[in-house]
């Protein structure tokens, strides 16, 4: 299904739109009718935070927003429930991302097959690089959800199938070191970083970490198959609420689709 709508807009001669959110926040009723405002504003793939109590790879705005999630009574079993929700309305492909923590606590197996049921697609772990838990991958990776795999801009191009193995769906290149934030600028070698990776890899390859703007959404769309969002979307989302946050998004297609 990811790789699917993958295709389907590079058909179009477009780029995929796949924001972040936090679940559960800023209110714990807030995910379904956000998850349903971003798609109306023209999201394709939606990418759900568990919200963790100990967030590394995030920066100061995702961690806060998984905090106040966590506060509202947020758990993984609401997630799914909310998924499930959104599900019964909505075929826009849902991508799980978490630690590997809560999923442990879970329980690998129920956790997957809970995912499954729910309606979701893929799962992305940032503290699960290949190789790290042969078991756990396996376990998601013979299930029905991609198993998405991070790049960092660190990872030599050598190293880059290794990095990937087991992946499915799509590829997320982290556009630079360090946690998740909106940034003022892109690196000016991102798009020859892109143009490698491709090279070496298969599935499609969707750039996150940064983009904060419909000009930089613009820029990242001509050399990439996907956009990722996250921290800035978060900031839209507390300055006006919802609406905002449609409107940010909507903003980010109109660019990328300009």
């Amino acid at each position: 299904m990811i790789t699917a709508t993958f295709r389907a807009r590079s058909a179009e001669g477009r780029s995929a739109l796949i924001p972040y959110i936090t679940a559960g926040y800023p209110e714990l009723t807030s995910t379904v009718p956000l998850l349903e405002a971003l798609v109306d504003a023209g999201a394709d793939v939606l990418e759900v935070g568990i919200p963790f109590s100990d967030p590394l790879a995030d920066g100061p705005t995702i961690q806060r927003s998984s905090f106040t999630a966590l506060e509202n009574g947020m758990t993984v079993r609401r997630v799914l429930d909310d998924v499930a929700t959104f599900r019964t309305r909505h075929e826009t492909p849902i991508v799980l991302f978490t630690y590997l923590n809560p999923v442990l606590r879970h329980g690998v197996s129920s956790f997957v097959k809970d995912a499954v049921d729910a309606g979701a697609h893929g799962l992305l772990m940032t503290d699960l690089p290949a190789g790290s838990d042969p078991e756990v991958e396996r376990t998601i990776v013979e299930s029905p959800l991609d198993l998405i795999r991070l790049v960092a801009p660190t990872t030599s191009i050598e190293r880059v199938p290794k990095a990937v193995a087991g992946g499915s769906g799509f590829v997320y290149y982290i556009s630079r070191t360090g946690v998740t934030g909106a940034s003022v600028d892109l690196s000016a070698t991102l798009g020859e970083e892109v143009a490698r990776l491709k090279e070496v890899v298969s599935l499609p390859v969707a750039v996150g970490f940064g983009i904060s703007n419909p000009e930089q959404a613009s820029a990242v769309a001509r050399f990439a198959d996907g956009v990722v969002v996250g921290s800035a979307l978060i900031q839209a989302l507390d300055a006006g609420g919802i609406s905002e946050a449609a409107g940010f998004i909507e903003s980010l297609r109109r660019g990328m689709d300009g």
